[in-house]
C-alpha cells in the first residue's frame, strides 16, 4: 500500500496509520544483535584453553581482526575469534629455529 509523503496523518485511516507504523517498526528491527566481547589475553586463554603465550601468538596473527587494543586495553570478539578459530588451519604458530651457522656468544 503506497501512502504520498505530502499526504496529511489527520486524513489517514486507523488501517494506514498502522501500516505506517508497522513498516518503520520493521526497518528498526533490522539492527545487528550485540557482539560479545572477552577482554585480554586472559579471555582469549580462557576461550580456546591455551597458554599466556599461544594466546599471545593467536591475538598477533590470525585472531588480528577480531582483536581491538588502545593501549595495554584489548578486546576480542567472540563470535569473529571462533569463526577465524575454525577457518584456521595452522592453529599452532610455528616456532622459528635460529639457522645452523648461528653461534651462541658465551
Amino acid at each position: 500500500m503506497g501512502i504520498e509523503n505530502n499526504r496529511i496523518v489527520a486524513t489517514l485511516t486507523v488501517g494506514e496509520l498502522k501500516s505506517v507504523i508497522a513498516g518503520e517498526l520493521k526497518e528498526h528491527a533490522k539492527v545487528e544483535p550485540p557482539h560479545h566481547y572477552v577482554s585480554g589475553l586472559r579471555g582469549i586463554e580462557k576461550m580456546f584453553g591455551v597458554s599466556h603465550a599461544t594466546a599471545q601468538a593467536y591475538k598477533n596473527t590470525f585472531l588480528a581482526p577480531a582483536c581491538t587494543q588502545r593501549g595495554k586495553n584489548i578486546l576480542v570478539d567472540q563470535e569473529l575469534a571462533i569463526k577465524l578459530f575454525a577457518e584456521n588451519k595452522h592453529r599452532v604458530v610455528k616456532i622459528v629455529e635460529p639457522d645452523e651457522d648461528f653461534e651462541d656468544e658465551e
